[in-house]
């Protein structure tokens, strides 16, 4: 039980995350204006902690998701 709500609040986190990275251009960032931003050239300390951070919400949201599946594994 505990592992399912820890999923859904990765979930969510790695969700609003993944929406607050600047876009790059090309792809669908540019449908929304992010191809109109001038690039500066190297990221600033707030995109890098935040590509950290997404990184590691990401891999704990992997872990849950290996654990869920050896616990139902074990279950059935």
């Amino acid at each position: 039980m505990g592992f399912s709500i820890a999923l859904i609040v990765f979930s969510g986190l790695l969700m609003l995350l993944v929406l607050m990275h600047k876009g790059k251009g090309g792809g669908l960032s540019d449908m929304f204006g992010g191809g109109m931003q001038s690039s500066v050239g190297g990221s600033s300390v707030a995109e890098r902690n935040l590509d950290r951070i997404t990184v590691v919400i990401g891999l704990l949201w992997f872990a849950c998701i290996v654990v869920l599946a050896l616990l139902m594994k074990t279950n059935s």
